[in-house]
């Protein structure tokens, strides 16, 4: 496993997370210490759980008195197992198990989770200190990391909301208020977006990973546009959900690499995008052309491209090469409002004239 992988770490809470076993009537208590490491985990974007065998009403009602409730995510208070408990919150936050730590004062309950999950890490919590400066719990930590928990929180919220929702999808979309916003890359956007490059692989045209060294120079030369794309809604800030490579010259714009995190997939954001750099190639005399590298997981963005009206122009080896049609073009959906710094924000104000 790589150094940085761990994305999770899930407590146990008896002589654990606080001192004293809740069920028998101790005391419990966090140390200033553990409730410092517990923020500190936060802040690096690490998210945490809760596995532990007890009364829920009663452990959640110790973290709320300390000021913990709030950073764990679907916490698992009962009295099963603990690796089926870790199970649950591994398919919650759509993790894999091998990115988790676990920490528990009891060998036998590390032993227990480690006979069914092999390739989770399993650490006593007298070990916390020491791996708190190790490589696996110090990644480099971006502005959406920092904001990683509170962006699961709006999910939540978002799933709720939908599932109580009454009503066709669309009427749902509309209800979320959806705002795109497209701009050039600056510097603080390239770490984030290495990572899309390496973690997003349906809605992506090539699979191709982009370093950060290599995404800088797109993004200060003049014969490349590279642009950085932002997704709120009511219920919060999705971040970096996508990026768009753009080489361009004249009379003609191609991406070179168009991608969407697979969490938007459902929200009508490809076809938002693509209408928008449509009518913004359009107005500038420009025709549209996407390179497109078939892989095992990308179909679902080929068919995206094909919906918003591109059509095979050429091949090359394995890559294939799309362009939009000169003619009427796709509006852009009702549910998403799209906000521009690029080219101008005057293209996104000639929308109507141009369709």
């Amino acid at each position: 496993m790589s150094v940085d992988a761990l994305k999770c770490v899930v407590w146990d809470l008896d002589n654990t997370l606080w001192t004293g076993v809740l069920t028998e009537g101790d005391p419990v208590a966090v140390s200033g210490e553990t409730a410092a490491i517990v923020r500190s985990l936060d802040e690096r974007g690490i998210l945490q759980s809760i596995a532990s065998r007890n009364s829920a009403p009663e452990a959640l009602d110790v973290l709320e008195r300390n000021g913990l409730r709030e950073y764990f995510l679907c916490p698992q208070i009962h009295w099963g197992a603990k690796s089926s408990s870790i199970r649950t919150i591994a398919d919650t936050l759509n993790l894999a198990p091998d990115s988790f730590l676990f920490v528990d004062d009891d060998p036998f309950e590390r032993d227990e989770v480690k006979a069914q999950l092999p390739s989770i890490v399993t650490a006593g919590p007298e070990q916390l200190p020491a791996l708190m400066s190790s490589p696996l719990l110090s990644p480099v930590v971006t502005h959406d990391g920092r904001l990683r928990r509170l962006r699961y929180l709006a999910e939540a919220r978002r799933v709720d909301a939908e599932r109580a929702f009454e009503g066709p999808s669309e009427a749902f979309l509309a209800s979320l208020g959806l705002e795109l916003t497209i701009r050039p890359a600056v510097i603080s956007d390239l770490l984030r977006m290495e990572e899309l490059t390496g973690r997003t692989h349906q809605l992506n045209t090539t699979g191709r990973i982009y370093s950060q060294d290599e995404l800088r120079r797109f993004s200060t030369g003049a014969d490349h546009a590279l642009l950085a794309v932002l997704l709120t809604d009511r219920y919060g800030d999705y971040g970096h959900i996508g990026l768009v490579l753009i080489a361009l010259e004249d009379g003609r714009w191609t991406i070179e690499l168009f991608l969407l995190s697979c969490r938007v997939m459902n929200r009508g954001i490809g076809p938002a995008l693509l209408a928008h750099l449509q009518r913004a190639a359009s107005q500038h005399g420009s025709a549209l052309r996407v390179r497109f590298v078939p892989t095992d997981r990308n179909r679902p963005m080929l068919v995206t491209l094909r919906l918003a009206g591109f059509r095979e122009c050429g091949r090359d080896a394995d890559t294939l090469l799309l362009e939009s049609g000169r003619g009427s073009m796709p509006s852009p959906p009702a549910h998403v409002a799209v906000g521009s710094a690029w080219p101008s924000p005057a293209v996104v104000g000639a929308y109507d004239a141009i369709t």
